[in-house]
């Protein structure tokens, strides 16, 4: 276990997170879910010793995080912020090699290999072309990949990440969430990341860490999704709670979109309805009707119209 986590009250006057017992071992990558204010931001500073505990203790390596100094810490661990500060007249190249530093008195000159591995983690993150443009001159996407790079470059054991994609197009968080996963299988890091985009991440996660309730669930990821209807609840957030759904037979993706797209459209009872998904075309029967649509848009037309 190499971040344990031990009987701990996490939050500042008033506890966020009760009795907190969980671990992680190097080689896992942790996807920290759960609602704005429950807690996730405080977990990481708590992890950080930013944040004392309430109660319990928080070890890396078998250290309690209380014994070990700011730059023992920055050896374990290298964080990204969602929300980081800018450093005024630095380009990519600059920032990502900061991470290098901890290594070094400030006025030190970087060594060869160390530049090369600068030149790889930019190059992998797609990021050749921007190497010298200023970082107030990124897009959002591109800065928050810098300053993953930066994380990257400090190579440490332990990687925390909060909320890593969220300035990303789905592109760009693929790109980070396989680096991520790569580098703690064959880098053996640990890394945990705090996501609100469950769906995409959780394909890229061993575990979770889900905060609900004042609870920190904890384990594989599809334990902990089954474990909690909310999280596989096609409809999460039940626009139409009076929705009367149809029978509908296609693969799960498609079956997912039909039922996003019903719901928010007809406040009617679809339940006479079945809808099939055949050859790039969709099927609906109606009693002893049968309609063929090429697209979601030709689907609400014909449902308008016969019902």
């Amino acid at each position: 276990m190499h971040l344990q986590i031990k009987q701990a009250h996490i939050g500042y006057n008033t506890t966020l997170i009760s009795n907190t017992n969980t671990h992680l071992n190097l080689g896992d990558v942790c996807l920290l879910i759960g609602n704005n204010g429950v807690g996730k931001t405080t977990l990481i500073k708590s992890i950080l010793h930013q944040i004392p505990l309430l109660q319990g203790e928080i070890l890396i390596n078998g250290k309690n995080i209380k014994k070990l100094s700011v730059k023992e810490i920055a050896e374990n661990i290298a964080i990204v912020f969602s929300k980081a500060v800018i450093p005024q007249n630095y380009t990519v190249e600059d920032l990502i090699s900061l991470g290098k530093y901890i290594y070094y008195p400030y006025y030190f000159e970087l060594k060869k290999e160390d530049r090369d591995e600068v030149s790889h983690i930019i190059s992998e993150l797609n990021l050749n072309q921007y190497k010298d443009i200023l970082l107030k001159n990124l897009s959002d996407g591109n800065l928050q990949k810098a300053f993953i790079g930066r994380a990257l470059t400090q190579n440490s054991p332990i990687i925390i990440l909060d909320e890593p994609t969220t300035h990303l197009d789905e592109k760009n968080k693929i790109i980070i969430l396989k680096t991520l996963r790569r580098l703690a299988k064959e880098q053996n890091k640990l890394i945990l990341f705090s996501s609100h985009d469950w769906r995409l991440a959780k394909e890229f996660a061993d575990k979770i860490w889900y905060i609900k309730d004042n609870h920190l669930y904890s384990g594989i990821v599809e334990d902990i999704l089954l474990q909690h209807d909310e999280l596989t609840n096609v409809s999460l957030f039940q626009v139409n709670e009076s929705f009367a759904a149809p029978e509908i037979s296609a693969p799960p993706i498609y079956k997912e979109m039909l039922y996003s797209l019903l719901q928010k459209n007809f406040q009617k009872d679809l339940s006479s309805f079945k809808f099939e998904f055949q050859n790039k075309f969709w099927v609906i029967y109606y009693h002893n009707t049968k309609h063929q649509c090429e697209s979601f848009e030709e689907i609400i037309d014909s449902i308008r119209n016969i019902h």
